[in-house]
């Protein structure tokens, strides 16, 4: 079975860092470049090299990687210009762009696993309801934190950080964006929550209990 995990990640490794090449020759915007796929240059390296001390499931691994593409098409037309948020926006006869909110889901969803990962296989909480209650609340902190981020981004760049806030005009973007994170996580939990537990199942010497 780590060998079936091993090869999932090495693909997932190949595409992404495939991706994030090929995004960095002509982006928009170098800066909202940088800002977007700044949290993938910091996943690689640390899922690679965690690997062996602590394998994560093939199902963990493919909701981070998606997560980084997301990024880092965000980043290579910036949120606002994504030519499927155009489409999005037309099928569904809307004003702004909604690509940015594709990438607050997924800030949602992606962390939730993580966290129910690392809060099962380390036993750090008893009972499946305050298991629960703990991702979500670490899935608002983590999107409280970046938007305080974009907010730090926002006084340093200046007018520079229109591009990476993606705003669009909307007063209230913040607000959606986490609610669009509690969304992700929401979802993540209800309905991926015994798919996780047998990928779990898989990983050595892991038994659900909780």
């Amino acid at each position: 079975m780590s060998t079936q995990r091993s090869q999932v990640q090495l693909i997932s490794f190949a595409v992404i860092c495939g991706l994030l090449v090929l995004s960095g020759i002509r982006p928009y915007d170098r800066t909202t470049w940088l800002l977007e796929v700044f949290p993938v240059l910091i996943a690689l390296p640390v899922l690679w090299f965690s690997y062996r001390r602590f394998p994560l499931t093939n199902f963990l691994y493919i909701c981070i990687f998606i997560h980084a593409a997301v990024l880092i098409v965000g980043g290579i037309y910036s949120y606002a210009r994504v030519p499927l948020g155009f489409y999005i926006a037309d099928l569904l006869d809307i004003s702004r762009n909604p690509y940015d909110k594709i990438g607050h889901f997924f800030q949602g969803f992606v962390p939730a696993i993580v966290a129910r990962e690392i809060l099962m296989r380390g036993q750090y909480v008893r009972g499946r309801r305050m298991l629960g209650f703990l991702c979500i609340c670490i899935v608002l902190a983590i999107s409280a934190t970046y938007e305080l981020i974009e907010w730090t981004s926002a006084v340093a760049l200046g007018q520079g950080a229109d591009e990476f806030l993606g705003t669009q005009g909307d007063p209230w973007d913040t607000q959606s964006d986490m609610l669009f994170a509690l969304i992700g996580g929401s979802i993540a939990l209800l309905f991926f929550s015994r798919f996780h537990d047998r990928q779990l199942a898989k990983v050595s010497g892991f038994e659900t209990t909780i």
